[in-house]
């Protein structure tokens, strides 16, 4: 059966409630703790020894199936489960916003927590960003976002399109810049989500027959 597989990375998951227990320690089953249309798919987790460091996940069937090492921590897995099923649901997104829609995006995320207040004069991806993830020019009201955040998760995107809104309210990163961000309710996931993928690429590359 064909695989839709992700790489690893380090985030705050989101809330998920224990399914089932597999016949085995190695085995166990999950699923979202939240509502979804269509239903959440189950959630296998399959632990094993020959595994050091990385972590995968791929579709089979009506489930998801996440492969970590077994040394792992149980609080370790579920972070893992929720960064991968953010990874492939990103992976499984194929639309990607244009500048336009881009700009339209930030303008309503504008008034939706900031009362309209920051209005950029324009919102575009570049390619020469690859340290950073966005950027802006409050003396020139543009933000440019990296081209690394096409095909992210959809919350990702806006909160760091909402961190340079706000930069054309308040400048620098005190504490009424945080204040600002505090509106949104995933500042803090897509923050970790940003730092696993960091985190994640400087993971060691393991051969690919040891990672069965």
């Amino acid at each position: 059966m064909k695989r839709n597989a992700a790489s690893g990375a380090d985030c705050e998951p989101p809330v998920f409630e224990r399914r089932t227990s597999g016949t085995s320690a190695a085995v166990t089953g999950y699923r979202r703790g939240v509502s979804a249309d269509p239903p959440p798919r189950a959630v296998e987790v399959r632990r094993s020894a020959r595994r050091r460091r990385t972590v995968s996940a791929y579709r089979e069937g009506d489930r998801t199936v996440v492969l970590i090492p077994a040394r792992m921590s149980e609080a370790e897995e579920r972070r893992w489960v929720g960064v991968m099923l953010d990874k492939l649901a990103a992976q499984e997104s194929k639309r990607t916003l244009g500048d336009a829609e881009l700009t339209e995006r930030a303008e309503r995320l504008s008034e939706q927590y900031f009362d309209g207040r920051a209005r950029p004069r324009s919102v575009r991806w570049v390619t020469n960003q690859n340290t950073r993830w966005g950027s802006c020019t409050p003396a020139e009201g543009s933000i440019r976002l990296s081209h690394r955040l096409q095909g992210m998760p959809e919350y990702v995107v806006d909160y760091v399109l909402l961190h340079e809104l706000a930069h054309l309210l308040v400048p620098g990163h005190g504490p009424r810049f945080w204040e600002l961000l505090e509106a949104y309710p995933r500042t803090e996931r897509a923050r970790g989500y940003l730092e696993g993928v960091v985190a994640a690429e400087r993971l060691p590359a393991v051969p690919a027959a040891r990672e069965e």
